[in-house]
């Protein structure tokens, strides 16, 4: 059993006895939070392509199924997948527009479709503008199985979202799909000599990654039981970009991390004022500066470097 397995193992027993530790809501937001990161770190760390508008698939993820549930009474579940549907709806038009460019020019594409849809947000009805979508109901799961008004049977449910959500990400990068991502990433050039399809792969990650981006969104309105603008803001896509950068782009627990250590800062700052953001700001530019590669990344190559033969 190699380290990485063993690691995981230990960090879902963890997870299973946390919420008898902590606040069940605080983990449950820091976990829809990790899956978001992990699904940004799907693009950018395996694809290459920064996107600075995912807060668009989170958001709408959001808003769709707090409406379907509250306004519609759709069951909760029903709910979370209508959202990561239109999610992955709206990641197939703006992705197959995006695509066409690289760099800089993707990313910006992506942040203008971003503050559309925020703007759509601010003027759509049902979206109730900047009051927000409150009140969404945590209706029984699977018809009255699973009581999730109670917050550790909830926890249990989103921690089974957000597993669902890694292994999915596991696969598709250790796959040859994934395989291919990879080979864009390093040489797009070469992989289309070689006859694959650059742009179907970049669309298709694009796709996974918007889905998985409305999967966390919309477990955390379930959760908070509201949506609002900030769910689509540019902040937001800012904020995921530092959860990736903070954990390590391209590692597979890095998101995780840098995601549970902006959401705790946000959570245990809060009460410091107007000085969390300096203090943030201090705290992002220590971990830049001394873990280059992301607290994981740097880890993880140093554990390399140790574990390698030394030259007699």
């Amino acid at each position: 059993m190699n380290g990485r397995r063993v690691l995981g193992i230990v960090l879902i027993a963890i997870a299973l006895v946390a919420p008898w530790f902590a606040y069940p809501v605080f983990l449950m937001t820091a976990l829809c939070f990790a899956l978001f990161a992990c699904a940004f770190n799907l693009l950018i760390g395996y694809v290459g392509l920064l996107s600075f508008g995912h807060a668009m698939f989170f958001g709408t993820a959001a808003y769709v199924c707090g409406h379907t549930v509250k306004e519609w009474g759709w069951a909760p579940e029903l709910g979370v997948l209508a959202g990561a549907l239109a999610a992955g709806a709206l990641g197939t038009v703006t992705g197959a527009l995006a695509i066409r460019r690289q760099g800089i020019y993707f990313a910006m594409i992506t942040l203008a479709f971003s503050q559309m849809i925020f703007f759509f947000c601010v003027q759509a009805p049902f979206t109730h503008g900047e009051d927000g979508l409150q009140g969404i109901p945590r209706k029984a799961l699977l018809g009255g199985l699973l009581p999730i008004a109670d917050d550790r049977v909830l926890y249990y449910v989103v921690l089974a979202v957000f597993l669902f959500g890694f292994a999915a990400i596991y696969r598709i990068i250790h796959s040859p799909f994934g395989q291919v991502l990879k080979a864009i990433r390093e040489n797009e050039p070469r992989a289309v000599s070689l006859g694959y399809n650059a742009d179907r792969y970049k669309l298709l990650a694009f796709i996974l990654s918007a889905t998985l981006a409305g999967l966390a969104g919309a477990t955390k309105a379930i959760v908070l039981q509201f949506a609002t603008l900030s769910d689509v803001t540019s902040a937001m896509s800012g904020e995921v970009v530092l959860m990736a950068l903070v954990g390590g782009i391209g590692t597979i627990f890095g998101p995780v991390l840098g995601a549970f250590t902006i959401i705790t800062m946000q959570n245990y700052l809060a009460q410091v004022g107007e000085w969390v953001l300096v203090i943030q700001g201090v705290i992002f530019v220590v971990i830049v500066m001394a873990f280059r590669k992301g607290i994981v990344g740097e880890i993880a190559e140093r554990w390399r470097l140790w574990r390698q033969p030394k030259a007699v």
